[in-house]
């Protein structure tokens, strides 16, 4: 299976990441029919041939993401969608 796993560290209120963090799932939703959760700090993202996760805490978000095979030809796209993201929205 492959994947990615991102890393950012914040320094902008909890609420303003949770909302930085919902947008993102949003946009997701939207454009790659993927499925949000939220459990606390942490939202599951689901859909055919994805799996993962973007959590905060401790000033830092984390995303981490698995995808089977037909989706791991979007990999170095979905990387780069969502490292974009994080770098507009969340400081």
């Amino acid at each position: 299976m492959a994947g990615f796993r991102l890393t950012k560290p914040y320094t902008m209120s909890k609420e303003e990441v949770r909302e930085a963090a919902m947008g993102l799932a949003a946009s997701l939703e939207r454009e790659h029919g993927v499925r949000s959760r939220w459990d606390g700090d942490t939202v599951r993202i689901t859909g055919a041939g994805v799996d993962g996760q973007m959590s905060f805490h401790d000033g830092l978000i984390d995303v981490s993401v698995k995808l089977g095979l037909l989706a791991s030809m979007f990999e170095p796209v979905l990387r780069s969608e969502v490292k974009r993201y994080l770098d507009t929205h969340v400081s």
